[in-house]
């Protein structure tokens, strides 16, 4: 007889402003806004105080504070967000037997045969409370048989509370949910389903899977299953990244070769010090660029193991002169290094001197104790004229706290 699983879905709840307000209590209680501030920024996390006024996330931020105009904007710092996440999961590592890091602020834990020991749902109280007590920061979690199911739950569940879905109860719980809570629907397909006259999940749990499918494809029978509860998909065990990158779009498309190869000289000094900070190493540099109308290029080089700007640098530049040929305006600048291991940058017996390796040491003392952009290369101030940047793809920015009080 195959074991009943138990599936935990754990969220830290509006984490980058939970953070912030760990910070400063201040802004406790108060509209908060994180992400970018012109007028292509958009919302990277929003306070509830703020979405009772209609933003959310991926709203572009001029929108969001025409809704909300007394918002507090803080365009975010990604070494701080990084520290909590690390801190959250290695309480989470210490506590579950397999556990998957889907975002830097949610995880998927199976608890599978741990009730014959504990009773998986207090098992997962007494880790919520672990994380609360010593991070600080709320968190709320969903336990039921599948991934899906707990996922919705800790939805429901917000904010700062927990939810459990007994076995084969899945359907009752799901029932008179919007179907925008199933996370494969999207704005598109749920326009769909309401062309269908369908809007909430008791509805889809009553359509034959053929005609989802005829309408769907392969992914109406997906949404069919999750309306009926049924995931059978695993948990994965969490392993560590293997690429940091960033980002850049401009306010105005330009064409100021100079500005930008000031941007990507800065983005390189940065991504190799949060390489070394990491005590990580670097095999393959990518560099991207996307022009006025979309066109997206990118070109890579696989190089020795690396964690040094004066190597990382002079590279990036390299493959920017190599793929920027339309001599067209550029919208979007990019760098990604790869391939990474834990280690630390060598000196080079052939090109470097203990001179090199003594300031990367007395610069990154100085960026850890006063912040990333707190010294940084003469070929890189551009960058600090006009702004900050994003050095992690899928994850906050690296800026330094911005905020409107």
């Amino acid at each position: 007889m195959q074991k009943e699983r138990a599936i935990v879905h754990m969220d830290l709840d509006t984490f980058f402003v939970s953070c912030e307000r760990l910070l400063d209590s201040r802004l406790n209680g108060k509209p908060i806004l994180i992400g970018g501030t012109s007028d292509r920024g958009v919302v990277a996390s929003c306070s509830y105080e703020a979405r009772k006024f209609g933003v959310h996330s991926a709203m572009p931020m001029k929108m969001a504070l025409q809704r909300c105009p007394e918002a507090i904007v803080i365009k975010g710092n990604s070494s701080t967000y990084t520290k909590y996440s690390r801190i959250v999961t290695e309480i989470i590592r210490e506590s579950a037997p397999i556990y998957e890091k889907s975002s830097i602020d949610e995880f998927y834990l199976d608890f599978t045969g741990m009730d014959r020991f504990f009773g998986c749902k207090k098992y997962a109280d007494e880790l919520r409370e672990k994380i609360i007590r010593e991070s600080g920061l709320p968190i709320s979690f969903g336990l039921s048989e599948n991934k899906t199911v707990s996922k919705i739950a800790t939805g429901e569940a917000k904010p700062n509370n927990a939810i459990n879905i007994d076995h084969g109860y899945e359907r009752p719980f799901l029932a008179p949910l919007s179907i925008r809570k199933i996370p494969s629907v999207g704005l598109k397909t749920y326009q769909t389903f309401c062309g269908l006259g369908v809007k909430k999940i008791h509805t889809l749990q009553e359509m034959p899977l053929e005609l989802l499918e005829q309408v769907f494809g392969k992914n109406g029978r997906t949404i069919w299953k999750k309306a009926h509860g049924i995931d059978p998909s695993p948990v994965i065990q969490y392993s560590e990244r293997k690429s940091i990158s960033t980002e850049r779009t401009f306010d105005r498309d330009t064409i100021d070769i100079h500005k930008v190869k000031g941007i990507l000289s800065a983005m390189g000094e940065n991504l190799a010090f949060q390489l070394r900070r990491a005590q990580k190493v670097c095999a393959c540099v990518t560099v991207k660029v996307r022009y006025s109308d979309f066109q997206t290029k990118t070109l890579q080089k696989k190089i020795p193991y690396t964690a040094a700007d004066h190597e990382i640098i002079p590279l990036v530049l390299e493959l920017f002169d190599k793929i920027y040929y339309r001599r067209v305006r550029i919208r979007l600048i990019g760098v990604r290094l790869s391939h990474l291991v834990n280690g630390s940058h060598q000196i080079n017996l052939f090109t470097d001197d203990t001179r090199q390796s003594d300031l990367y040491q007395a610069m990154d003392h100085i960026r850890n104790r006063y912040g990333d952009r707190s010294v940084m290369r003469a070929s890189g101030l551009t960058a600090r004229t006009i702004g900050r940047m994003n050095p992690f793809n899928g994850e906050p920015p690296v800026l330094l706290a911005n905020r409107r009080v």
